[in-house]
């Protein structure tokens, strides 16, 4: 077994595709397969199922990835405290929810590391994709939430691929809204206090069902809803219509500017945040910093907002 080999394990499966694969490597697509071949037999497993449209990781093949990627990782920070400047290009991916949490927290890892190179993905996106991302190894990690009301579904559509879920912090649902909104005064809210205004959701494609929808209140019925796809478009629907969603209270302010603000939902629910993950995968140590750049956010959060 040789870095080289691992280099090349990690890269057909982020490619999926050995032809491609060999093409970043600048090798020949023989040469590859072969080196792969070699590796699979000296370590005991089948690391891809290969078929026309290109190869699938096993899950054999999931867990000899894990060590691969940290034995790179190991390799780079030997390189970088002797001084040798041939190192990989770091890579890390995260699917989230639309949390400005989230996004703060990939923020806190590339200035952590400060890198003269990187690539990293940060994909704010539907739940279903979410789990879909991690499940096909697109991204290491997922966030998102669980409550009483989607855990049941959500928790067997994991297990069923074979992911798991760690809580990071519980939350409070919190209202966002405009600091322009007639109800901006009041300390907290109700149910019956939002009826009067437009819900604004995230669409959720065709998995477009309260389970899988990143809004508390989805199992109520509102008159007026408005569905859709980015952050952006929410909160200036926020502003221009006097709309609001349901989420964690986290609002970072240097993200989102100072026209949302977030109040207390009466409403004796949790909303327990938390990553997903692939069982016997080792994180990144990029992934370990972006979980550990999120938890502070501390066990019980009550609604903060980040300056």
């Amino acid at each position: 077994m040789t870095l080289q080999q691992l280099t090349y394990l990690v890269t057909v499966a982020e490619c999926g595709n050995i032809t491609e694969a060999a093409e970043q490597l600048f090798i020949s697509q023989p040469s590859l397969s072969n080196a792969i071949h070699n590796l699979e037999k000296e370590m005991g497993v089948t690391a891809f199922v290969r078929s026309n449209k290109g190869v699938v990781v096993t899950r054999e093949g999931e867990e000899l990835l894990s060590y691969a990627r940290m034995l790179l990782e190991q390799a780079d920070i030997m390189k970088e405290h002797f001084g040798n400047e041939e190192k990989r290009v770091p890579k890390f991916s995260v699917s989230c929810q639309h949390y400005s949490f989230a996004v703060n927290a990939f923020v806190d890892v590339i200035n952590q590391y400060n890198v003269e190179k990187y690539s990293f993905i940060l994909r704010e996106t539907q739940t279903g994709e979410i789990i879909d991302d991690v499940a096909q190894g697109k991204s290491e990690l997922g966030i998102l939430y669980l409550s009483e009301h989607n855990e049941d579904v959500l928790l067997k559509l994991l297990k069923k691929n074979e992911l798991i879920f760690e809580e990071l912090f519980v939350a409070n649902p919190h209202v966002f809204i405009s600091k322009e909104h007639p109800l901006a005064k009041k300390e907290s809210l109700t149910i019956e206090d939002l009826r009067p205004y437009p819900y604004l959701v995230f669409e959720q494609g065709e998995r477009n069902s309260f389970y899988f929808s990143e809004e508390f209140l989805s199992v109520l019925d509102f008159p007026k809803n408005i569905q859709v796809r980015d952050r952006a478009t929410l909160f200036n629907l926020a502003i221009g219509l006097n709309g609001f969603t349901v989420s964690s209270g986290v609002l970072d302010q240097k993200l989102n500017g100072e026209n949302i603000i977030a109040r207390p939902l009466e409403m004796n629910c949790k909303m327990r945040i938390g990553m997903v993950r692939r069982k016997n995968m080792l994180l990144s140590r990029y992934a370990k910093a972006y979980v550990e750049a999120i938890k502070p956010l501390g066990t019980e959060f009550w609604g903060v907002i980040l300056f």
